[in-house]
């Protein structure tokens, strides 16, 4: 077989890369080593900045995001017991984020591609890049029992922090960045109403909380919790019990609880990877980066590498031009590094760390009454959040 580009992974990325690719008329095969059962199984992010709302629309799968996705225009900060709210559209001139599930997101994606008839290999077993830094790249697989290849001009690795392709790239070339947390997440999904319309981000004395929705319908919340804790020994009254106690009396009188849909943990890390091109393979998404979901920044980071790289194999095709290319990965990396410097900034500011010593709560606790009492402070925060403009500090020096 051969194409033109041979995406690895059919996460969001890999998978929003295919559809723009087709809508601009270039061939592209998606290889992914688990089953798309298990791809939509994965519950993850639900904050969608502009750059990733207007990829959907370019890529013509944006029409259900719009019907059931819910704008928000500004999130709220609980901390000392009080909330405030931090009007994301006013301080940046008119800017929201919408709440849209990336499972849902993939879906839309996975039936756009199906629906054209576009090749996709799931369950693809052993897969391997080859001679990437030449002109001739290609990539192989097993499939029922048989060796696969599949040549093509570029390879875009979308799978994931432990995917193959950064893997592959020669330790000579590659510097990776890592700070791993001492703590995670313990999600909870659950088909209740939201105990608030927008988002509350919670510093309590107990840890972080964060109570973020994907509908009217349905909620999911969060806790810090030690990294030594297991899924398992939280009950979902346990779980409720603990989100009351880091709540507001108002939080606490408007949450509606109820059996789970999904319980998680996952850990904490900042990571890039630099560069994000080896020859004729590219990485993005989570295959070069991973912030802490604090930020919200992750799947909307993601969506912006595969927007360059998107615009950086048309150029290629369209005009004969290898700029684009060659620019990519400087591009990307100073998106990349704002973002990993605002998600462990909101990190360090909201979540309690162990060891800290008395006074690290009280810098945190003046630290936050500043920001809320200073329109820079909360336009800080709100710029951040909702994204920055995609030339955004991507200028040459």
């Amino acid at each position: 077989m051969r194409t033109q580009v041979v995406i690895v992974g059919a996460g969001p990325s890999g998978l929003l890369l295919g559809q723009l690719l087709h809508k601009a008329g270039i061939d592209a095969v998606i290889v992914e080593r688990v089953s798309g059962e298990y791809v939509l199984g994965r519950i993850r992010a639900g904050i969608l900045e502009q750059v990733t709302i207007d990829l959907m629309d370019e890529a013509g799968v944006g029409a259900r995001m719009h019907e059931e996705g819910l704008v928000h225009g500004g999130i709220e900060m609980l901390f000392g017991g009080e909330r405030h709210r931090v009007d994301l559209n006013k301080l940046t001139g008119g800017k929201n984020v919408m709440v849209y599930g990336q499972t849902e997101m993939t879906r839309d994606l996975m039936e756009a591609r199906a629906a054209a008839g576009l090749p996709t290999i799931y369950e693809a077993k052993d897969v391997r890049v080859h001679d990437f830094d030449s002109a001739k790249p290609y990539v192989t697989y097993e499939k029922d029992g048989k060796t696969e290849r599949i040549d093509c001009d570029f390879i875009a690795g979308c799978d994931g922090f432990h995917g193959v392709c950064r893997a592959s790239a020669p330790r000579n070339a590659i510097k990776e960045y890592e700070k791993v947390y001492p703590f995670g997440w313990l999600g909870l999904l659950s088909d209740t109403p939201p105990v608030n319309h927008e988002l509350i981000y919670v510093n309590s004395p107990r840890g972080f909380a964060l109570c973020s929705q994907r509908s009217h319908t349905r909620s999911r919340y969060y806790l810090q919790v030690p990294l030594t804790d297991k899924v398992e020994e939280w009950t979902d009254d346990a779980f409720w019990q603990e989100l009351k106690l880091r709540l507001d009396d108002k939080g606490r009188r408007d949450l509606v609880t109820g059996p789970s849909i999904e319980k998680s943990i996952a850990p904490l890390r900042s990571f890039v990877t630099e560069p994000l091109r080896f020859g004729r393979m590219f990485l993005a998404g989570d295959a070069g980066h991973i912030v802490p979901p604090t930020g919200a920044k992750g799947l909307n980071l993601a969506a912006t590498d595969v927007k360059y790289l998107f615009d950086a194999i048309t150029e290629y095709y369209k005009d004969k031009s290898e700029a684009g290319i060659d620019d990519y990965s400087r591009k990307c990396l100073a998106r990349i590094w704002r973002a990993e410097r605002f998600s462990w900034w909101f990190t360090q500011l909201m979540h309690r760390f162990p060891h800290d010593e008395a006074i690290t709560s009280k810098f945190q606790n003046a630290e936050l009454d500043y920001l809320m009492h200073s329109e820079s402070g909360q336009r800080t925060i709100a710029e951040n959040y909702v994204g920055l403009p995609l030339d955004f500090g991507t200028a040459k020096p």
